[in-house]
């Protein structure tokens, strides 16, 4: 194992730990144990399924409640944890429980797993976030527990508690409800402030970010000394949520009661971004309301999160680029300082990347499967955002659209610049530069 780990690229390793863990979680669930018939899940429904949790995204072909049993959503939460902090984190805490040394590459692979800014303190940082991630899922399970007790009995109520409180904090998406229509979610508990409040604390928290975690600790509320990434992840976070929550107030859910429509606004601007979960019906939405869930789940959460997606920061640089070019400004800047050219390079690749394999996979399904579009592309950009919002259509779809959206979900887990990196590894760059020439675009 260890010539293995020296030969590969810490974006090679990253990539083999999901697909190691994906195809364990496939066999996991393909045992007899694991539904509730006793005849266990065809492979492509295992291979969907832990696909689903391991990139936390939540989009399922059989009803999580209904058709796996007791251990079979067992693992089901297991490889949601693991895909919410993340492989490599995993892989780091069971060096350290063994009595190993953890290696440099080890650390550095760790670095890029996280989104951290050095290798030196990543053993500490790791140890902070598994304290945190503990804390923030207990406290969650804990607040949860009275409503889901009252319901479902003390046993049932305390299982139902850690599977949405993990669930919620990973950005998952995954319910316990056990309605026959995958897409229904939180629905039942649509004004319930407890439920409501527990579950967006627990995604926003989970989607910002662990190095912000980190800042946040560090320097309490002095926010002038956070790290500039931090700043833009928040700032980003808090327009993220109320400017689509406006919207939804005031342009969606017609005829519904001012006070529920609140909690329908808020809940669907803080889920749409990779949480998966939904309180209110999405096929009532207008094609408009559609396009914007489009639009937030193809943006999703901040860099080293549980959340996926292009990434809230990927979208401020090029926004801040934007801006720049408006006001003929030479640098892309955030609160006084300036952005690399490497960086805006790598934010125009992301999205490129994320709009092609969206688009791509929209297309390919609509024409499979003869479905509108839009609807099409809304699963699409839910598979490779890993929201795990639908509207309905992933059950039915053919083996083939659910192939397309495995790829996808794997994709935006992953991230679209580790997949680069892996397959350009050891490629040295040319240094050489070619003659400079004008080309006029816009």
């Amino acid at each position: 194992m260890g010539k293995i780990e020296k030969k590969l690229s810490s974006s090679q390793m990253i990539i083999l730990g999901f697909i190691l863990v994906i195809f364990l979680g496939s066999l996991l669930l393909m045992l007899p144990a694991a539904t509730r018939d006793r005849r266990g899940a065809a492979f492509l429904d295992a291979l969907f399924t832990a696909t689903s949790a391991v990139c936390v995204t939540g989009l399922v072909v059989q009803d999580t409640a209904a058709y796996w049993s007791l251990f079979g959503q067992a693992v089901i939460l297991a490889l949601i944890q693991i895909g919410g902090m993340g492989v490599v984190t995993i892989m780091v805490i069971l060096t350290v429980i063994s009595g190993k040394k953890i290696s440099l590459k080890q650390r550095s692979t760790m670095q890029e797993a996280i989104s951290a800014h050095r290798v030196g303190g990543i053993v500490r940082l790791t140890g902070f976030i598994i304290r945190m991630t503990a804390a923030f899922e207990l406290l969650g399970a804990m607040l949860l527990f009275p409503v889901f007790c009252r319901e479902a009995g003390i046993k049932k109520g305390l299982w139902y508690s850690l599977f949405h409180a993990v669930s919620a904090f990973c950005n998952a998406g995954f319910d316990l409800m056990g309605s026959r229509e995958a897409y229904s979610s939180l629905t039942a508990y649509a004004n319930n402030p407890v439920v409501n409040l527990t579950i967006m604390a627990l995604i926003v928290i989970g989607g910002i970010g662990f190095i912000t975690w980190d800042d946040i600790r560090v320097n309490r509320f002095h926010i002038r000394k956070y790290r500039m990434q931090s700043k833009v992840i928040l700032t980003a976070a808090i327009l993220l949520i109320t400017v689509p929550a406006f919207y939804f107030f005031f342009l969606e859910f017609s005829g519904v009661p001012a006070g529920k429509r609140f909690w329908y606004a808020l809940f669907q601007s803080v889920t749409t971004r990779t949480a998966g979960f939904n309180t209110a019906d999405l096929t009532v939405l207008s094609e408009t309301g559609l396009a914007l869930m489009i639009l937030l789940m193809l943006i999703g959460g901040s860099p080293g999160s549980t959340a996926g997606g292009m990434k809230t920061t990927t979208a401020a640089v090029l926004l801040s680029t934007s801006v720049s070019v408006f006001r003929r400004r030479e640098h892309t800047r955030f609160f006084g300082r300036r952005i690399g050219e490497e960086v805006i390079r790598n934010a125009a690749t992301i999205l490129t990347m994320y709009l092609v394999l969206f688009l791509l996979g929209g297309f390919v399904i609509c024409r499979i499967e003869h479905l509108p579009l839009l609807t099409c592309l809304f699963e699409t950009a839910s598979a490779i955002g890993t929201v795990g919002l639908t509207l309905g259509i992933t059950p039915e779809l053919s083996a083939v659209s659910h192939g397309i959206l495995i790829l996808l979900m794997y994709c935006g887990r992953v991230g679209g610049l580790t997949l680069i990196f892996a397959a350009l590894s050891g490629n040295q760059g040319n240094t050489a530069r070619l003659p400079k020439e004008k080309l006029t675009v816009g």
